[in-house]
């Protein structure tokens, strides 16, 4: 059976801040219940579609580069979009995917998208981006609290 609630984190740790999703995926993974799933990949791809299907709710989590400080979160809808291939897609695009392929209803998504800053092949995490991930990690937990309990998800 698969998990109401789905994280999905994007992101490659081997460029600067880029590694956002992955660590905020990583360091909430351990605090949450067994309604959540994680996942994590470098980049969407067409197959992610699939991971979708079940689902209630499901977070995009990446790093980003024009949002303001620290982070925001947004509803996200289907959009065929110039990301839309068989290599890499936007979130919105895996939505438009998922509803071509699919004759169920979307789950509700979401965006967080984490201010990052340096993206450069081997860069370390920045301390802006460190602080704004600490920042969305509180975010998020509180955000999955509320929606695990109003599912009526609880660990047994």
């Amino acid at each position: 059976m698969v998990a109401p609630i789905l994280l999905f984190a994007v992101g490659n740790e081997s460029r600067g801040d880029d590694a956002l999703g992955p660590l905020l995926l990583r360091q909430i993974q351990n605090n949450i219940s067994g309604a959540v799933e994680c996942l994590e990949d470098f980049q969407l791809q067409v197959e992610h579609a699939a991971d979708l299907r079940g689902r209630r709710q499901v977070v995009f989590v990446d790093a980003d580069v024009s949002c303001e400080p620290p982070f925001h979160f947004s509803v996200l809808a289907p959009a065929h979009d110039h990301s839309y291939s068989s290599h890499a897609q936007s979130p919105a695009a895996l939505l438009h995917t998922f509803k071509q392929v699919y004759a169920e209803p979307l789950p509700q998504c979401f965006v967080l998208g984490i201010r990052g800053y340096g993206f450069e092949l081997g860069d370390v995490l920045s301390p802006e981006a460190a602080d704004n991930l600490q920042q969305a990690i509180t975010f998020l937990h509180s955000w999955l609290e509320r929606n695990v309990e109003a599912a009526g998800c609880v660990d047994a």
